[in-house]
């Protein structure tokens, strides 16, 4: 059967900081008002991606990869990963302030848990006024600072917190110490892992009441104590400004009003486009079309060179693949 883009079945998570904006902004089929997370592509085992279109309707992630292997994510690719996909997309949206946590590298990822570590970057969608998020320390900080602060319960006067607004990006390195903070809407591009280490969850209880867990001793030794790396996102203004290109993914932000054409004949990937304005029709082989709308996501076959995507109004892309 010949490959075509494919759009995915969501997968909602429901979280005690979860909201209703992607249902009220991203216009998704949410199952409550406390639904924090909207996995879009997912290869995680229990949580894994069934396509939403088209013949292929109803396939896991990776029984499409071990079907079309190279055709569907490029040759580098699945040599390296096999029938396991890359990267995790997600859309979180944030009603209340996240935990404070980190995430271990690949290494320390696959001797504690056989899995691989996780990098990450946010492109905030939406934020509330005043809306702000945790990315590194304020100033250079140690293991012994920061366990002298979490036992006199003043994490906080440790942390950089960066305010936010619509359209900011940010990258996430592993070992970086961060949160997403309370009245922020965003897509999250990483690594395929779901290994969080909580640090500090401001005494939040539960349905039950219960304190949620947390993990000091698995966090200590993977933090970066340098400081802030400032992973704010430095964006040049034009129609397509690269967000991150780093070895686990390279994210650009498109804008697009009339007809533009990406040409990937140099890139031996998939490519995943994240729709976060507006409306686009994607034109591939010979004149077929896919519309992509605000708060949809579709994959892109590596077999394909050449799209052109359409829009009548101001709509805005991420467009991600690996390099």
């Amino acid at each position: 059967m010949t490959l075509y883009p494919l759009k995915f079945t969501p997968i909602f998570k429901e979280k005690i900081w979860g909201g209703d904006k992607l249902k009220t902004i991203l216009n998704k089929d949410i199952p409550s008002n406390l639904t924090g997370e909207s996995w879009e592509i997912s290869g995680i085992e229990g949580d894994e991606s069934q396509v939403a279109n088209g013949p292929l309707i109803g396939l896991s992630l990776s029984a499409l990869i071990a079907e079309y292997k190279e055709k569907l994510v490029g040759h580098k690719i699945y040599k390296q990963f096999g029938n396991e996909f890359p990267l995790l997309i997600k859309f979180i949206d944030a009603n209340d302030n996240l935990s404070v946590q980190v995430h271990p590298d690949d290494t320390i990822a696959a001797e504690r848990h056989q899995s691989f570590g996780k990098t990450e970057m946010w492109y905030v969608c939406e934020a509330d006024v005043n809306a702000q998020l945790v990315a590194g320390f304020k100033e250079k900080s140690s293991k012994d600072e920061m366990l002298e602060n979490l036992e006199q319960g003043t994490v906080e006067d440790l942390l950089n917190f960066e305010p936010v607004k619509s359209d900011e990006a940010f990258f996430i390195p592993s070992g970086s110490v961060h949160a997403i903070g309370k009245g922020i809407l965003l897509a999250e591009i990483q690594q395929t892992s779901d290994l969080t280490y909580r640090i500090y969850d401001y005494n939040r209880t539960d349905s039950d009441g219960h304190l949620r867990d947390l993990h000091i001793a698995e966090a200590i030794d993977v933090m970066n104590y340098s400081g802030t790396d400032n992973c704010r996102i430095l964006q040049e203004d034009k129609r397509d400004s690269q967000l991150v290109d780093c070895e686990y993914f390279t994210t650009n932000s498109l804008k697009v009003l009339g007809q533009t054409e990406r040409d990937y004949i140099e890139v031996d990937s998939f490519v995943v486009y994240l729709c976060t304005e507006g409306r686009v029709s994607l034109e591939y082989n010979t004149g077929e079309c896919m519309t992509i709308e605000k708060g949809e996501s579709v994959l892109l076959p590596a077999i394909f060179n050449k799209v052109k995507i359409n829009s009548q109004t101001n709509s805005k892309l991420l467009e991600v693949y690996i390099k």
